[in-house]
């Protein structure tokens, strides 16, 4: 039980660290609509912060992120979940 604690605390402050590095390159507008995100869908959060430390980590974010493109980035995640083949047979 007290192992489960320490990796609980553990991820807690990866997570912190994430968030902290992609808050650098976010407007204020977009910090506003990730913490409601966050509020509101924890699991969506998580993906859209982690999408965004892959792009800073890759170099492919130039400019700091605004309210427009985190709306993009969730509509991103949310395409990638959606797509589903039927097959009939």
């Amino acid at each position: 039980m007290n192992q489960e604690m320490q990796e609980q605390l553990k991820l807690q402050e990866q997570l912190a660290q994430l968030e902290s590095s992609a808050k650098q390159y976010m407007t204020k507008e977009a910090i506003q609509r990730y913490g409601n995100l966050k509020v509101a869908h924890p699991q969506k959060a998580l993906e859209v912060i982690m999408l965004l430390a892959q792009l800073i980590q890759n170099g492919q974010l130039k400019d700091k992120v605004d309210d427009y493109a985190l709306k993009e980035f969730l509509l991103k995640t949310q395409q990638q979940k959606r797509e589903f083949k039927l097959m009939r047979k």
